[in-house]
């Protein structure tokens, strides 16, 4: 694996990027946010996505990865939530070489936490099925077995009791009915225990801001896999998705 890579973390609001160092997760130097253009169509998120390339004077050589903020099937965006409607259906592979100039890896970015926490984090060194969620507004996942990624799941969409689980158990619906610690546990033990049934992991880990609070919560769940907060935060989609690109830019070559 390249020593360093380089991670593109596009969100909403801003989008961020980075070299990463592949053997400690850490960034090489500093991170650069650009303000989402608006409307975040595809040509202007890319465009911008190339000034961060030219700002941190990424080598042609160096490997590439995007976290994006919607499943990415084969390249392609089938739906957004959070960008311009125009993403709909375009292959984001084709359209950041165009723009860029150079080959790129694109993934979900609870994908690119998910290898982040697996690779670096939380989950480092944990053989087996590990299921990371991310809290917040929704619920994002990311199912890793044996560091290998299983792409695009939603596990924050399981229908459970008649309702969208992250409708009942996410970190936002927590905030916005004002529930307390001990009644959304209730619902988060709920909803694991759910997923605990379907997927028997090794380990869950807990992403998103309210993790920092997980002694609030996590010892009022009952279930039979350990469970932790996430470590990375804020630096997990740019970490995930470096290291991803350079994990398939290896397997390419080999």
């Amino acid at each position: 694996m390249a020593q360093v890579a380089c991670g593109i973390d596009i969100g909403g609001s801003g989008i961020k990027a980075a070299l990463v160092d592949l053997e400690t997760g850490e960034f090489v130097g500093e991170r650069i946010r650009i303000e989402t253009p608006k409307p975040a169509t595809p040509d202007a998120v890319a465009d911008v996505c190339s000034q961060l390339l030219t700002q941190l004077q990424v080598d042609p050589h160096i490997p590439v990865g995007i976290a994006f903020p919607a499943p990415v099937i084969h390249g392609v965006v089938p739906f957004i939530a959070n960008l311009d409607a125009s993403w709909a259906g375009t292959d984001v592979h084709e359209l950041m070489e165009r723009h860029l100039g150079r080959k790129v890896i694109a993934l979900n970015d609870a994908d690119a936490a998910g290898i982040a926490e697996v690779t670096f984090g939380a989950a480092k060194g944990v053989n087996g099925l590990v299921i990371l969620t991310t809290q917040g507004t929704g619920i994002g996942s990311a199912i890793i077995m044996n560091g290998v990624l299983v792409p695009n799941t939603e596990l924050g969409h399981l229908e459970i009791d008649g309702y969208d689980a992250e409708k009942r158990a996410s970190s936002g619906q927590k905030t916005l009915q004002e529930l307390s610690w001990k009644k959304w546990a209730k619902r988060l033990q709920r909803y694991y225990s759910h997923v605990e049934m379907l997927f028997s992991p090794d380990l869950f880990v807990v992403g998103g801001g309210v993790s920092k609070n997980h002694e609030k919560f996590m010892p009022l769940l009952d279930l039979k896999t350990p469970m932790v907060p996430a470590k990375l935060f804020n630096t997990a989609g740019i970490v995930g998705a470096a290291s991803f690109a350079a994990q398939q830019t290896l397997s390419k070559e080999n």
